[in-house]
């Protein structure tokens, strides 16, 4: 693909004003880390919510709309509306919960050394988020032109975005490009995910002695263990589909034909066709034992997001940008899902990945790096600015 027209940009020096303001970004980053919020806890995601909004106010100002959509048994979103000096409304998804529980930060407190910050969230994403802000920074203050700009903030995205998903996508209906600050994929940002079915079967049999009447009884834990081999054969590596079964429980006692059981099963598809073979497999599925009966629950939590023209057109336009900052940025497909995958699904170019460089995503050794945060503002800054005169 040819490299698309992009006006002359002085990414260099769009550099070198976020790198006058690391410490600035760090003091942001570690207030933010510092404030822990988990996806289970309402009033932990309240005052995180809060503390982002006036955050984002105080380094960008009021934006000319603002409105708090709530989240029920989840966290709130936040949608921010910013004026630009060009036409053509950019999306900013990010999300401000975390997988880390509460007291996380006794174990694993926010550190900076050298070029490695540590901290729960810093990486996935609280990290992509002052990236973004501060990228926004650069170009006001460099008189620089700046497509008007929405940013989504949501607090259930680490469980699937269950109440944010109609906001995000009536957000993006009409956006000219979405910049989705997760974390990077060892520095590459993501041009497709995969799509992700959550599903949960029950199984229902009959209860009987497992000694004195050995044939009375109907298992469903043997039916469980039918489902796990014909579920699993379900993969197909090449497709780029895995099919887990993540969760198992059933029966009461040992000696007890087991009366019932449960699954938990992950889907991961790369497109359309995957899915509904799956899908068609599991609905269709029914024990060998006709005294067990299946109840399958669940759904597709999001849908796929395919590498299409428009998003590889995003991504030349950043590499080429990429390298005037002597980087040779990669682009990359993942497994895993984000609310990227609702803003692609609607046909919107989508460029994931454009947060923190580091690694540790849900692990102990989360991490970033100071001087991916740097570069990455500025590409952002760069980028967005190169969005509002293309």
């Amino acid at each position: 693909m040819s490299v698309p027209a992009i006006p002359a940009i002085d990414v260099a020096a769009l550099h070198q004003w976020v790198r006058s303001h690391t410490a600035d970004m760090l003091d942001d980053l570690r207030d933010y880390v510092r404030l822990e919020t988990p996806s289970d806890d309402l009033a932990a995601l309240a005052a995180g919510r809060d503390w982002v909004v006036s955050w984002v106010e105080r380094r960008l100002g009021a934006p000319a709309a603002i409105r708090t959509e709530p989240g029920g048994l989840h966290g709130d979103t936040v949608v921010l509306d910013y004026g630009g000096t060009e036409a053509g409304t950019v999306v900013v998804l990010a999300h401000y919960d975390t997988v880390w529980p509460l007291g996380t930060l006794q174990e694993l407190p926010f550190t900076v050394d050298g070029d490695v910050i540590r901290g729960p969230g810093v990486f996935d994403m609280k990290a992509g988020l002052v990236q973004a802000v501060w990228a926004v920074r650069a170009l006001r203050e460099a008189g620089l032109a700046l497509p008007p700009l929405r940013l989504v903030l949501n607090g259930d995205e680490e469980i699937g975005s269950p109440a944010s998903r109609p906001i995000i996508e009536d957000s993006c209906r009409d956006a000219a490009a979405v910049l989705v600050f997760e974390a990077s994929a060892g520095g590459a940002v993501k041009t497709a995910r995969k799509g992700v079915g959550l599903f949960d079967l029950t199984l229902t049999g009959v209860e009987a002695h497992a000694g004195l009447d050995p044939t009375a009884g109907a298992s469903a834990v043997t039916a469980l263990a039918e489902l796990i081999t014909e579920s699993t054969a379900l993969t197909d590596l090449a497709a780029g589909t895995t099919v887990n079964v993540g969760v198992v429980s059933g029966g009461t006692r040992r000696n007890v034909t087991a009366g019932s059981a449960q699954a938990g099963i992950d889907v991961r598809v790369a497109d359309q066709a995957e899915a509904d073979r799956v899908e068609r497999a599991l609905t269709g599925w029914r024990p060998s034992d006709r005294r067990v009966t299946a109840r399958l629950d669940g759904g597709w939590n999001r849908p796929v997001m395919a590498r299409t023209p428009a998003i590889a057109e995003l991504f030349e336009r950043a590499r080429a940008l990429a390298a005037q900052l002597g980087i040779d940025l990669e682009e990359t497909a993942v497994g895993g899902a984000s609310d990227g995958n609702f803003a692609a699904a609607l046909g919107r170019p989508v460029l994931d990945g454009f947060g923190a460089v580091g690694a540790g995503a849900h692990a102990r050794d989360e991490h970033a790096t100071v001087s991916g945060m740097v570069e990455r503002a500025a590409l952002a800054a760069a980028f967005l600015t190169s969005l509002a005169t293309a």
